[in-house]
């Protein structure tokens, strides 16, 4: 009957498939494994020996670096194994801060519903005498993430992500034995450090150690305030995240509830940040092709992300000059709404709080830099998360799923196919695509996805013919920082050459951005870029010139003030050095 390789779990054959380790196996034979330390896309670890399996001779093998061999036999629930996993979940308590009550974790922390799992009611130790004062693990400084060591369990998810993901490393292991902790060089606050924001840590973190920075109660605040009038704007990614908190399918797009959610909050006008980024599309491919005349000036990045654009100020600031001008679809909106309530409607006096609802943490620290304020007042006041919105979502009663879908207001809530597809990896590729080839591309519409620009992987590279064939563009597409890393690398030593480069820091693009729902378990990471992709498919109108609201915002809003509301110029910022 099993004419390949097989393992035997808990008596039962299981095909191998090439997996890397057992764990994978175990899992595909339905038995959930618990882990603190196993991300599949990170090095293994193999600190927390929660994943120990028991084989056929009694040894004891951890699950998650052992490699499946044919006819290996394993038991991954005896009794002992359940008292060793009890025996860890036990010493990890005893150490750990237990307000739970009060963590932003709480009902999404691993090791929290662990130790329900396992029935741990009792320890034999008070965490008073074990857990130092608490004041002395806040680090409270960053815009995006707040961290509290005494929640850490050491399982080094953080510090891998932030060094293998990302290559910054701006958080790492210190001392030893019982002094043992993770934290920053020189204990420093993080805020001082290389940290881009990505808040990929935070969503590696099983606990409550490292977590979003909330800033619901100052949206709170400015909803009940009749002085203010309240604008949210909400992000492609957001839609198709949002609804596995609230039991919706994976993918599914909840922008109508949404919607209707934030008018029963409070909010006074709802938008899509999809309709700006038509006006990224526009004014970055009108930037792209001017460069083109001028090849010594490429290649040009994309400048949506802020978490890479602080990544290239910190780590390659010799790239700055080939990062597009073009402001961020959430920096456009505030922008542009701002300037079109002072033309026109002067006569509302409240003032106007932009609110933009995000996947991704680092667009909290984008919206407080210096470059996007004009006389001290910023293009966006306020960025919460997915997960901030849920959170208000459930802080007010709501249950999102049976809400009456609504639609947004306008004329800032109609966008094009190009401009949703900028929640997933070379979505914003694919839009400047589609507009370039309007004239210029001998690529047809329906052939685009063939192209090599969908797609998870981490680096994508692809020739672009344009024109009469003569003139092939070279495009890359890349997320994570460390394959961004990869290609400046290439770039700087002469190996490649390539005329447009779109870069987001977050694996997967926005809809895995650092301020998404939690995930530690393995989970389908293309439902939701399934989603992105279904929902283009659905909209008549596919390019972003095509947008019939474009126009008259550039003749009525902007009024040939284009290059100041919608651009940037960045230049590298001090950097901290690293001295006690």
């Amino acid at each position: 009957m099993f004419n390949k390789d097989y393992m035997i779990i808990d008596g039962m054959k299981i095909e191998l498939e090439g997996e890397k380790n057992i764990l994978q196996v175990i899992r595909k034979a339905g038995v959930d494994l618990p882990t603190f330390c196993y991300h599949s896309d990170l090095s293994t670890y193999g600190a927390c020996r929660m994943c120990i399996v028991e084989n056929k001779w009694g040894g004891l093998d951890a699950a998650c670096s052992t490699p499946p061999k044919n006819g290996m036999e394993i038991k991954t629930n005896t009794p002992r194994l359940i008292r060793y996993r009890k025996n860890i979940l036990k010493m990890l308590l005893t150490s750990h801060c237990r307000e739970c009550t009060t963590c932003p974790k709480s009902m999404d922390c691993t090791l929290q519903n662990l130790a329900r799992r396992f029935g741990i009611t009792q320890l034999k130790f008070s965490d008073n005498e074990n857990v130092p004062a608490l004041e002395e693990h806040i680090d409270n400084s960053s815009s995006s993430i707040f961290r509290d060591q005494s929640k850490c369990i050491l399982c080094g998810d953080c510090v891998r992500v932030c060094s293998e993901t990302q290559h910054v490393g701006c958080i790492d292991f210190a001392d030893r034995g019982y002094d043992l902790k993770v934290t920053t060089a020189f204990n420093m606050p993080i805020s001082e450090t290389e940290c881009v924001n990505c808040g990929q840590c935070a969503a590696a973190c099983p606990t409550g150690a490292i977590t979003i920075k909330d800033c619901t109660l100052k949206v709170w605040d400015a909803v009940h305030d009749p002085t203010k009038r309240v604008i949210a704007q909400i992000a492609p990614a957001v839609r198709f995240a949002i609804g596995e908190e609230f039991g919706l399918e994976e993918g599914t797009n909840a922008m109508p509830y949404i919607v209707a959610a934030l008018r029963r909050i409070g909010f006074d006008e709802v938008y899509d940040t999809s309709f700006s980024a038509d006006m990224t599309v526009i004014e970055e491919t009108n930037e792209f092709l001017k460069k083109l005349e001028t090849p010594e000036e490429l290649p040009l990045f994309t400048s949506c992300c802020p978490a890479w654009v602080k990544y290239v100020e910190n780590k390659r600031p010799e790239f700055l000059k080939n990062i597009s001008s073009c402001k961020s679809p959430q920096q456009m909106f505030g922008a542009i709404y701002k300037q079109h309530a002072r033309y026109e409607e002067p006569d509302d006096e409240r003032e106007v709080v932009v609110v933009s609802i995000m996947p991704c943490t680092a667009k909290k620290q984008e919206a407080r830099r210096p470059e996007f304020m004009v006389g001290g007042v910023t293009d966006v006041d306020r960025v919460i998360t997915t997960q901030e919105l849920a959170n208000m979502i459930w802080e007010a009663g709501l249950d999102l799923k049976t809400l009456e879908p609504e639609g947004t207001d306008m004329p800032f809530g109609m966008y094009s196919g190009a401009g949703l597809i900028f929640g997933v990896t070379g979505g914003v590729t694919e839009a400047v695509i589609r507009k370039v080839m309007a004239d210029k591309s001998r690529i047809a519409m329906d052939n685009l996805k063939f192209i090599g620009v969908r797609g998870m992987e981490g680096i994508k590279e692809f020739d672009l013919p344009i024109g009469d064939g003569e003139k092939v563009l070279k495009i890359a597409v890349c997320s994570g920082l460390a394959n961004a890393d990869k290609l400046l690398d290439k770039i700087e030593s002469g190996e490649m050459h390539y005329d447009f480069i779109e870069v987001m820091a977050c694996p997967g693009g926005c809809v895995h951005g650092g301020g998404q729902p939690y995930h530690h378990a393995s989970y389908d990471k293309s439902k939701r870029a399934e989603g992105v992709y279904k929902m283009d498919r659905r909209t008549r109108v596919k390019h972003s010139d095509a947008n019939p609201i474009i126009a008259g915002v550039y003749e009525n809003v902007i009024k040939g003030d284009a290059h100041k509301l919608l651009h940037v110029h960045y230049e590298q910022p001090h950097i901290p050095h690293y001295t006690k």
